[in-house]
């Protein structure tokens, strides 16, 4: 399991005000909360956006963690606040079960460097897992927790953790990388939604 970082100071594009998490059973509000700190530690730390393919260890590898691409936030998230490894847990799913998942990149086999920092491949783990959940008609019936995924340009697979702080406009913010590093905006909405996930083990 990396070691965790040290806390920083939030830096925040927008001006976030605080809010007590909705009511979530436990443990999954235990859950939710570690997250939404670990991807909170993010911020300042990770500054970039870098989506090239990249060599890393298996399991529990990373690129460094002053870069990454959006899937890196809730991977970093999930290993410091819960030591779930998504890495591992994907590779050994896609390996048992390669056929269920998609098959954009033209692979024949699981390849551990980087199938997990893939939205579409973490989309399809999500589901098989029965973490997937309709999207809400009201933006108000998300939950602090909760794994979005939405399209950029409708051809950029995109993905983040909703916060448990709204924006000043008194929607819920979202922690994500969309291109300089990991932010915490008002940004749920930004894009078209194509999925919500409430992965909590």
């Amino acid at each position: 399991m990396p070691q965790k970082l040290s806390r920083r100071p939030l830096l925040l594009l927008l001006t976030l005000g605080t809010t007590s998490l909705p009511s979530l059973a436990a443990p999954s509000r235990r859950d939710a909360s570690a997250l939404i700190r670990e991807a909170r530690r993010q911020l300042g730390v990770t500054r970039t956006y870098d989506g090239r393919y990249a060599t890393i260890a298996y399991p529990g590898g990373d690129v460094p963690r002053h870069t990454g691409v959006c899937t890196d936030v809730l991977i970093r998230a999930y290993r410091d606040a819960l030591a779930v490894d998504l890495q591992k847990l994907i590779h050994t799913d896609m390996a048992a079960h390669f056929s269920a998942y998609p098959k954009t990149w033209g692979l024949k086999r699981p390849d551990p460097h980087i199938d997990h920092r893939r939205v579409p491949n973490l989309q399809t783990f999500w589901s098989r897992k029965q973490a997937k959940l309709p999207l809400p008609a009201d933006e108000r019936d998300w939950r602090p927790g909760d794994i979005f995924t939405s399209m950029i340009d409708g051809k950029l697979p995109h993905t983040g953790l909703v916060s448990d702080r709204r924006s000043a406009s008194g929607r819920w913010a979202v922690i994500h990388n969309i291109g300089q590093g990991a932010r915490e905006e008002d940004a749920l909405t930004a894009h078209p939604l194509t999925g919500r996930y409430r992965f909590l083990v």
